[in-house]
């Protein structure tokens, strides 16, 4: 797929420079997205500005297999507006695609004819493979695929795009005709029969669905969903419940039952009703239905758990391709916290030696303190991301930390996840957890105590490298009856430890008192 230079520049397939901006457009059937990023070798892509607009162009296409002239000179403005916002940001490349419903109109090829003379951006319509293969592209670089069973449905205005995959390698791909807006018209949301017409549609979406491809071998499949619909789910359900911090729903996983629930009850409900939804965008109330009757209808026949929710798409499957990421890798999960880490300029030897350390530590006394494994990637990831707060400024960087974590985008982290990992960051120096602590007292009693045993080991882990020269090589721990004992072995003989045992020492108070043991750090003997 080529790329293409906006205004005056040419054609072009070389990897963008360090700092260079670029940006991609996304025409969909019902909304259309700019995304203009920044891209560094190190720190990834670094998103600048988004702009969306709904001009709906799918509206009536199915009855008239036409784009509609409102539709048509709404999308025109949109683009418009867009290639302002690409020229005051310094784009120096943008490519531009079109979906379903400009590919499967009759004047599609009109329309693109015409945003080039009125816009001046070179606008590309796309199969329905290509357009799949961009989202499997971003997918596949912020999940870790590897091992799995995958399927990744992309719901857009027009089409379902489906991918799966087996251990990060593509097996099937299907196009189907089961976007929100098109399902819409086809089936108008019907206050008064509610349930009946809900029923309807999804016994038409689960015929179509059952043909499109064989399902024998994708039962209890890794479930993943990319476009608005997913988010939405995904706003709705965290504000169901009882989150509040919801702007970064990517990585969040909903029930199957969550999608049961709310489709229900939404379908209960009145137009007027349905957009006054908390975590729903007014804007796609009357399309939510179709959606969220995809999703159900995706879950019941693959007997998925719940839905994965991918807050990036065909949008950044364009961007990578325009960075150089050829093919899709499985990924490696602790790579979008890396990429952050590089964006904020933190230290990153200091923080991945305090990764090592504090797993090492985890490994010697997670059982004791009453760890369960799922909390050691708690741990690794609040040691990778402790220090993203010096970004703001240093003397309250551990609050700035928690902060930071709790709004970034990119994480891939749950909500649950997100929480635990700031507030671990968030206690790595000064004071442990308090129960004057607002963000730490509205946890459940259990994530108090993950939390506190958690803070315990990265306090010390982050006191062994206090100079931050990484001169730790290993640490080893002795429980005995009334002490702990931390022996601290340099990478070279004879090396000077005492400034991280002194480190160390200061900030294991916290474990002192999960223990109930004075703990001794100190270095090895010789």
């Amino acid at each position: 797929m080529s790329t293409s230079r906006s205004h005056d520049s040419a054609t072009a397939a070389s990897r963008p420079a360090p700092g260079e901006r670029i940006a991609a457009i996304d025409v969909g059937s019902n909304s259309i997205r700019l995304v203009v990023a920044e891209y560094e070798p190190q720190a990834g892509l670094t998103i600048i500005d988004e702009v969306k607009d709904q001009p709906r162009l799918a509206t009536g296409l199915a009855a008239t297999g036409r784009l509609d002239e409102f539709a048509m000179a709404r999308a025109i403005q949109t683009l418009q507006r867009m290639r302002e916002v690409t020229k005051r940001r310094g784009v120096r490349r943008v490519v531009a695609v079109a979906t379903s419903a400009v590919r499967e109109a009759s004047n599609g090829a009109a329309f693109v004819s015409r945003v080039k003379k009125e816009t001046g951006i070179p606008l590309r319509i796309i199969e329905g493979k290509t357009e799949a293969a961009l989202s499997w592209r971003s997918v596949a670089h912020h999940f870790p695929l590897a091992g799995t069973r995958t399927i990744v449905a992309d719901i857009g205005g027009g089409s379902l795009e489906l991918i799966g995959a087996v251990n990060g390698l593509v097996e099937a791909t299907a196009s189907l005709p089961l976007g929100a807006v098109r399902l819409t018209e086809l089936f108008p949301p019907d206050d008064a029969r509610g349930q009946k017409s809900l029923k309807a549609l999804r016994k038409t979406i689960r015929r179509k669905l059952r043909k499109a491809m064989d399902w024998r071998g994708w039962n209890g499949v890794t479930l993943i969903g990319s476009g608005g619909t997913f988010t939405n789910l995904a706003r709705m359900a965290l504000l169901r419940r009882g989150h509040t911090a919801i702007d970064a729903v990517h990585g969040e996983e909903i029930t199957t039952a969550e999608v049961e629930l709310l489709l229900k009850w939404l379908s209960t409900r009145t137009a007027e009703e349905r957009r006054a939804m908390p975590g729903l965008n007014p804007q796609r109330a009357d399309i939510i239905l179709a959606g969220l009757a995809v999703t159900a209808e995706l879950l019941s026949l693959t007997d998925a758990a719940g839905v994965r929710v991918s807050a990036f798409g065909l949008r950044e499957g364009l961007l990578l391709e325009m960075v150089g990421e050829v093919s899709p890798e499985a990924s490696d999960p602790l790579r979008p916290l890396r990429e952050f880490v590089e964006r904020c300029q933190v230290d990153r030897r200091h923080v991945e030696q305090v990764r090592v350390l504090a797993l090492s530590l985890f490994d010697q006394l997670g059982g004791v303190l009453g760890c369960d494994e799922s909390e050691r990637w708690i741990l690794e990831a609040a040691a990778l991301l402790h220090d993203v707060g010096q970004m703001v400024s240093y003397r309250q960087h551990h609050k700035h930390s928690y902060q930071l974590i709790m709004h970034a985008e990119r994480l891939n982290l749950s909500a649950r996840d997100r929480t635990l990992v700031a507030l671990v960051s968030r206690y790595h120096r000064k004071n442990g957890p308090r129960r004057k602590h607002v963000e730490f007292m509205a946890l459940s009693e259990g994530d108090q105590q993950v939390v506190l045993r958690l803070s315990a080991l990265i306090r010390v882990a982050d006191g062994l490298d206090r100079g931050h020269t990484s001169i730790v090589e290993r640490v080893r721990t002795r429980l005995m009856d009334h002490r702990l004992s931390i022996r601290v072995q340099p990478r070279l003989a004879n090396a000077d430890v005492s400034l991280e045992c002194w480190g160390a020492q200061r900030k294991a108070d916290v474990l002192a008192e999960l223990l109930d043991r004075e703990v001794t750090v100190a270095p090895s003997a010789l």
